[in-house]
């Protein structure tokens, strides 16, 4: 992947994908449900196909999904606010940061009914969260790091957002699945989803930090990304990678051994099960939502044996 061409490949999808405010509204008068992810990155792909089966169940909505200009509180709050006005009777959101969003987020779910994914929400109203446990998903890029270093070792982070629960919560699953060992992890640099100042961040530590033996990216682009910088500088295979979600060049890092395996996610099934759970609440049929208003799609980790049966199966869930 190059990172412009997938810049432009996620751009594109954004036009193609949301519509404006008033095309929503206009929509053969169906109710909409939206789906609004948190900035432009590949990772949503699977999304936009599971958004995709489900409006083939659901007929009698039409459902979004849509990126926000920037990845920005401001920016994705605007975007909301313009849903909301057009008519949206549903939003499902994986918030830029939560902590901050907190009224923001309150009066969309005053005017419609507001669920959360991938980086939830807990102080706000909203009716529930479908998603991983980001804290069981660092837990297992812990349990990658321990494998591939019985020695021990210094491990430094990246990741977009160092302000949304997600990457809080997948930080401090690591540490406390590293707890009692030789492994440390002893940072972790954010990049605002800015794919260049994310390679720049791994560039700068192999710098700025000789010592480092293993880097994570905790988030979906952040391993590609850590990948090309230590391609660049010659160091592949010299430093153990621990990887999150399931972009091809990740996949490929793992299956050619310089990745040594990834924590990967269902964004597929966010979407899919997400939407249909939506609409289900919209009709009053509220069975959809546990006690603790918690929906938890398992993480799981993919290593060298398992990474051509599960890129076959991305496949097939895309229609390839």
């Amino acid at each position: 992947m190059k990172s412009l061409i997938r810049n432009a490949s996620v751009a594109a999808a954004a036009l193609a994908v949301g519509l404006t405010a008033t095309a929503i509204a206009r929509a053969d008068d169906k109710p909409t449900l939206a789906f609004v992810v948190n900035g432009a990155s590949d990772f949503w792909k699977a999304a936009e196909a599971g958004v995709k089966k489900a409006q083939g169940e659901l007929p009698d909505y039409n459902l979004e999904l849509k990126y926000p200009e920037q990845s920005s509180v401001a920016i994705q709050q605007r975007l909301m606010d313009d849903l909301v006005t057009a008519g949206v009777k549903g939003i499902m959101v994986s918030a830029v940061d939560p902590k901050t969003s907190t009224d923001g987020l309150n009066k969309i779910a005053s005017e419609t009914a507001l669920f959360t994914t991938d980086s939830d929400a807990p102080q706000t109203k909203r009716v529930a969260y479908i998603g991983s446990s980001n804290v069981d998903a660092g837990k297992q890029a812990a349990e990658i790091a321990k494998k591939a270093m019985p020695n021990g070792g210094k491990c430094l982070g990246f990741v977009g957002l160092l302000g949304a629960d997600n990457a809080k919560e997948r930080i401090q699953g690591m540490k406390d699945g590293l707890a009692g060992t030789k492994i440390e992890l002893v940072d972790v640099r954010g990049d605002d989803i800015d794919q260049a100042r994310a390679k720049k961040n791994v560039e700068d530590a192999l710098v700025a930090s000789p010592d480092v033996t293993c880097m994570v990216g905790f988030y979906s682009y952040n391993t590609p990304r850590i990948y090309e910088a230590l391609r660049d500088a010659g160091k592949l295979g010299q430093i153990t990678v621990v990887g999150f979600d399931d972009d091809p060049i990740t996949l490929g890092g793992v299956k050619e051994g310089t990745v040594a395996a990834t924590v990967v996610q269902q964004p597929f099934e966010w979407a899919y099960q997400g939407m249909k759970l939506m609409a289900a609440y919209l009709k009053g049929d509220k069975s959809g939502i546990p006690a603790g208003n918690l929906i938890i799609i398992p993480t799981k980790i993919i290593g060298k044996d398992d990474v051509d049966a599960y890129a076959a199966n991305l496949k097939a869930m895309a229609g390839k």
